[in-house]
């Protein structure tokens, strides 16, 4: 009694067989949950057919012994059903929330290990859609999609078979009517929904996109006026997400009227049916009373199934959307250890510090996580002819060489957009290089497992996420085994001291959903905090003073003279070329990509005029140095 999208979820090319494969559901619970529904529901089915002929019976006014089994059976079915059907709730839902979480923790690993190219396309919005309510439809296709089918064909068939036993013809016409309620009222439904299923899931994304923006955009759009533009874009989503809701209601409500139709032709064909066969003889008038009421409950399975097959469609559609996220991001995941990484990545940006080992060989030539090569220079990073950019775009910066050594600090200074970030990127492993190189320890950082290129480089980008957990937790990203002591002395060394003996419970304080509750500069004290506790030899440090008003200027000289850093090697990039004089080397970036200047601060200033020879660059780096020094 399934309907046909069921058949569809076997065929091998499927996204959703895909998806699903990925949840690791427990076969066992799942037929645990199966048998339960089918139990409940066969209860109800058993209730219908025994009171039945326990009123007919009782219309005769028999002795009273030959009703005492009935009126128990009927006491014991009416108990089990509920029981049953709580049973049957609490197993199937712990099934799909496992692997819901599964499905989850499984996309996160692919996209951490796979190709950053992966999502430069999508929006923000769209991949929250994509890990988030994807992911939940894909899990209910378990609760709302597979379950109500396997139950509803199991528990029609044995109906069919209750009812044919008393009366053959009264059992073939219930079975016609089980399909139409079954079969045909699903497909119908299926097959009108699927287009506006289609159009849901994109407003849906649209309108998730359009809504972060707003909301984590808010001071840049009203700056740029154009709130109100993003305000109209967001309610042209909401009428097309309300259109496509109307039209998949039309078709759900036509075959939400085929299921009483169904019944209630049962229920006549079982009247025509069993009045001539109890005139002949053939059926006793209580069994009579058996077979025309015991269809109505027998129905209550297949009610569920126009529902199902839309929830198989939608569960497609997400499984569709997180497949081609997976597939673009590189490689099939593992349902049973996690992605396998082909040619994996450096660390999130955000989240420096060392992630759990994997000790999964690495697919497609991807180094395994280890320590440099010998011969090569421990905790050393060297770009040689290095362009980057976002795959599938033009480079945004050229040319670059740079060596980062233990105890060395270089900062990057260029105007925003000019690829700073990128470079970042690149230099972690998160990006490939355009052209050039990058080689952390010896080894190509691009080509090292994620787990490797975090061990030997750490990266805090600009937008770094900070979890709705506590202070403590936050900073134990960078390095799990952090005590709170040591959580307490890098805090005071970053300027947050007295911030953190303000909190209501110090480190065990909850930051909120990326921060809410802290300001823009404590926020990035506390990403750089985090990264400073990661034990990486490198670290890549993305505006690590924007938005740090006092002692800001302490702080990027601890960073670069290695009393922050514990004389590891730093990268800092930022937009400003004050505050630069403890760098061991300032390379200066102009609009296009490409390299203005490099040297000490002193010699690009002029003050030592041997130390840079062309006056130009000398004229180009003071020009900056002085209008920055105007400003503040």
């Amino acid at each position: 009694m399934s309907p046909r999208p069921a058949r569809d979820v076997l065929r091998r090319d499927d996204p959703l067989r895909r998806a699903v494969a990925l949840l690791e559901v427990d076969r066992r619970r799942v037929l645990l949950a199966v048998l339960a529904g089918t139990a409940g529901l066969g209860s109800a089915v058993g209730l219908a057919a025994v009171s039945a002929w326990l009123i007919a019976r009782a219309s005769q006014m028999p002795p009273v012994m030959y009703l005492t089994i009935a009126a128990v059976s009927v006491r014991a079915l009416g108990i089990s059903r509920g029981v049953l059907r709580y049973v049957e709730r609490l197993v199937s839902h712990d099934v799909a929330l496992r692997g819901m979480a599964t499905l989850r923790v499984r996309l996160y690993e692919r996209l951490a290990a796979g190709d950053a190219g992966a999502l430069v396309a999508l929006r923000r919005g769209d991949l929250l859609a994509r890990v988030g309510a994807d992911v939940d439809s894909v899990g209910d296709v378990v609760v709302r999609g597979l379950l109500p089918v396997g139950v509803a064909a199991t528990l029609g068939v044995g109906s069919v078979v209750l009812v044919g036993a008393f009366l053959p013809e009264a059992g073939l016409a219930l079975a016609l009517c089980l399909l139409l309620a079954g079969v045909v009222a699903p497909w119908w439904s299926v097959r009108a929904t699927r287009e506006a299923e289609t159009r849901s899931a994109q407003a849906r994304a649209d309108m998730a996109a359009t809504t972060l923006t707003l909301l984590d955009g808010a001071g840049e759009l009203a700056v740029a006026g154009r709130t109100g533009q993003m305000l109209g874009h967001l309610r042209r989503a909401d009428r097309d997400l309300a259109d496509a809701s109307d039209r998949a209601a039309r078709p759900a409500a036509v075959s939400a009227a085929l299921l009483p139709l169904a019944i209630g032709l049962a229920v006549l064909a079982a009247l025509v049916l069993g009045i001539p066969a109890t005139t002949a003889g053939r059926l006793a008038p209580v069994e009579l009373a058996v077979v025309v009421l015991t269809p109505l409950a027998a129905f209550e399975a297949v009610s569920m199934l126009p529902a199902a097959g839309v929830q198989l469609l939608r569960s497609r559609q997400a499984a569709r959307r997180i497949t081609e996220l997976l597939d673009a991001a590189g490689g099939e995941p593992s349902p049973a250890g996690g992605p396998v990484p082909r040619g994996g990545r450096g660390q999130a940006a955000g989240a420096p510090g060392t992630p759990e080992v994997d000790e999964r060989p690495a697919a497609d030539g991807a180094r395994d996580a280890g320590p440099a090569r010998p011969g090569a220079a421990a905790g050393t990073l060297v770009a040689r002819g290095l362009a980057c950019g976002w795959p599938g775009r033009a480079p945004v910066l050229r040319d670059l060489d740079l060596t980062v050594g233990p105890g060395r600090s270089v900062a990057i200074v260029g105007p925003s957009g000019v690829g700073k970030t990128t470079l970042l990127l690149t230099l972690a492993g998160v990006l490939p290089p355009v052209a050039g190189e990058v080689r952390a320890g010896g080894d190509p950082v691009h080509a090292l497992t994620r787990s490797a290129a975090a061990r030997r480089v750490a990266l805090t980008t600009e937008d770094a996420h900070v979890f709705d957990t506590t202070l403590l937790e936050n900073l134990r990203v960078g390095r799990g085994d952090v005590t709170p002591e040591e959580a307490a002395a890098t805090l005071d060394a970053v300027g947050l001291r007295a911030w953190l003996d303000a909190l209501p419970d110090g480190l065990e304080t909850v930051l909120g959903a990326d921060a809410t509750r802290v300001s823009g500069g404590e926020r990035r004290r506390v990403l750089l905090a985090r990264a400073l506790l990661g034990p990486a030899p490198v670290l890549l440090l993305d505006e690590p003073t924007e938005h740090v008003d006092a002692g800001a200027a302490r702080v990027m000289t601890g960073l670069l003279d290695g009393s922050l850093t514990g004389g590891r090697g730093v990268v800092v990039v930022t937009h400003r070329v004050t505050g630069l004089e403890a760098a061991d080397e300032v390379i200066l970036l102009d609009r296009t990509g490409s390299v203005r200047a490099r040297g000490r601060h002193r010699d690009l200033l002029g003050v030592d005029p041997d130390g840079v020879e062309d006056s130009d660059v000398r004229a180009a780096y003071r020009s900056a140095w002085t209008a920055q020094e105007q400003e503040s």
